[in-house]
């Protein structure tokens, strides 16, 4: 990933400075554990550049009329990158002062890994936040691969933490972490993808104990792959554009969104699509904020 990148959204909005803006755009290029098709390191670069093709004017408002900083992406010293501690230390430490500015923090991943750098920026600010999960993985196991840090356990690395979990359109997961699942019904709730296709998503659509701010952590192989193909695992029977939006709206309806995350797009050349489907529906997150 390149330095110098543009902001979100630089076409339609002037970047402001971090005290004065609604939402801190936070590029975080990491990548030391995808398991299958790589590139997830391109993906932040990728929304950013794709994001100059967006309308100010979505959704009948201006979402980011507040106001938006973009960070430097979240990058270790060189000799530290091979460290996934290192890369979720300065994740936290860039979420961090999004939250201690005042702002809403949206992380743009790279692996799904980077999600538990921010959940630890809020839990060291003892913030009483439920993770709302969109995802083809449930990404529940202890250790993969050999290490406890892989995209593949970060949900129950930030579940660790303390948070409660909901889970929506998970379809490819292990027995461990179904396991996982009944061993805490009370805070860990999951709306398949078969179940959603067959029955439609629940109401009210989170669990009424949940907490009323939420971080919506959105691994874009969550979404079908006829409409999110750059992504390093695919699955069958994701979700589509308008179901995905559906979805959130009901959330942001009774649920107050503290900050999100884009996770998991490996952009392909040319493909220019599934880039621009990632960068809209950051800005939708943005204007459900």
């Amino acid at each position: 990933m390149t330095t110098g990148l543009p902001p979100f959204l630089g076409s339609e909005h002037p970047p402001v400075a971090p005290n004065e803006a609604r939402f801190h755009v936070i590029p975080a290029p990491m990548e030391l554990s995808v398991s299958y098709g790589s590139g997830a390191a391109n993906g932040p670069e990728a929304i950013l550049r794709a994001s100059d093709q967006l309308e100010a004017y979505e959704a009948g408002s201006f979402p980011c009329e507040g106001g938006i900083f973009t960070a430097s992406p979240t990058l270790p010293q060189e000799s530290e990158r091979a460290n996934p501690e290192a890369w979720l230390a300065e994740i936290e430490n860039a979420v961090g002062f999004a939250l201690d500015s005042g702002a809403k923090p949206v992380l743009l991943g790279g692996e799904h890994t980077v999600t538990l750098g921010a959940l630890r920026a809020y839990h060291r600010r003892k913030r009483d936040i439920g993770i709302v999960h969109f995802d083809a993985h449930a990404d529940l196991r202890d250790t993969y691969e050999g290490t406890p840090f892989s995209h593949a356990c970060v949900l129950r690395r930030c579940h660790e933490l303390g948070f409660p979990l909901v889970q929506f359109a998970t379809r490819a997961y292990c027995q461990e972490e179904a396991v996982y699942r009944k061993a805490n019904p009370k805070t860990i709730f999951a709306m398949d993808a078969e179940q959603l296709a067959l029955k439609g998503p629940p109401s009210p659509i989170l669990p009424k104990s949940f907490p009323k701010q939420i971080y919506v952590t959105f691994d874009v192989d969550g979404l079908d792959p006829a409409i999110m193909p750059s992504t390093g695992t695919p699955v069958p029977g994701g979700l589509m554009w308008y179901s995905a939006l559906f979805m959130l709206r009901e959330i942001a309806a009774t649920h107050d969104i503290a900050g999100c995350d884009v996770t998991e797009l490996a952009p392909i050349p040319q493909l220019h699509h599934a880039d621009f489907t990632a960068a809209k529906l950051v800005q939708r997150l943005m204007g459900l904020m």
